[in-house]
């Protein structure tokens, strides 16, 4: 994982800081920052930016799973892009968080102020500029304010 300049880690830290304050309200699941890797079961090893997983499928874990990369995909994770990153990659990293048993994704791209939305089942929407973003099946009541992250 290569490390990311000022800008991207301010929005990735106001990402993070927003997403922990509802999860230590609403106490249904576990978020993650960067520096936690999965293992899909695909058997790839992955780092969103950040993943939540809900209550119960982390108590299915046990002690030892809970130790290392988390051998599942998470149900709902967000990609930060960074003038590092190609698009292109990350859209093949969020397919094989779908494939992989993702519920819901944001792909989030400040240098064109867009998000592309990744659900299960659905086909990917892309969003032109929004300002604020909802994953009401996957957090319930958890509203991104987008200023910050996709705005400066």
């Amino acid at each position: 994982m290569s490390l990311t300049g000022g800008e991207t880690g301010e929005r990735n830290a106001e990402l993070n800081g927003q997403l922990w304050l509802w999860n230590r309200q609403a106490r249904l699941g576990h978020l993650y920052d960067s520096s936690t890797g999965f293992r899909l079961p695909n058997g790839a090893i992955r780092s969103p930016d950040a993943a939540w997983i809900c209550q119960s499928r982390w108590e299915r874990l046990t002690p030892a799973q809970r130790q290392r990369w988390v051998p599942l995909c998470p149900d709902f994770v967000v990609e930060l892009k960074s003038t590092s990153d190609e698009i292109e990659d990350l859209r093949l990293k969020m397919q094989e968080y779908l494939e992989n048993g993702l519920q819901w994704g944001w792909l989030i791209d400040p240098e064109t102020q867009t998000v592309e939305v990744y659900r299960a089942n659905h086909p990917v929407e892309v969003l032109l500029q929004p300002t604020e973003l909802v994953a009401p099946e996957v957090l319930p009541g958890f509203v991104l304010n987008l200023a910050g992250i996709l705005f400066d």
